[in-house]
């Protein structure tokens, strides 16, 4: 049986799981995140952010909450996902 605070083997980085959690995120969003940074995309369509269209990008920035996204080439949006 999982221990009290572990998160279960459905999440693939439980680092960066814990660390949501500590700052504040709900447990699904904290394993969202985590799985999504843990493979290299952000949302369920399992495509690598390099390969998706700078308006998708800009859409998903905008369901993270990132600040600035308007003004961003493709590249800082891929950037700004990862180290939200």
């Amino acid at each position: 049986m999982a221990a009290k605070n572990d998160p279960g083997p459905s999440v693939k980085n439980k680092d960066t799981y814990e660390a949501l959690r500590d700052d504040g995120a709900s447990k699904e969003k904290a394993a969202r995140i985590a799985n999504a940074q843990a493979n290299g995309s952000i949302d369920h369509d399992s495509r690598k952010l390099e390969d998706r269209t700078k308006d998708e990008l800009y859409e998903e920035a905008q369901d993270i909450g990132i600040d600035g996204r308007s003004d961003m080439t493709k590249d800082e949006l891929i950037a700004a996902i990862r180290n939200s």
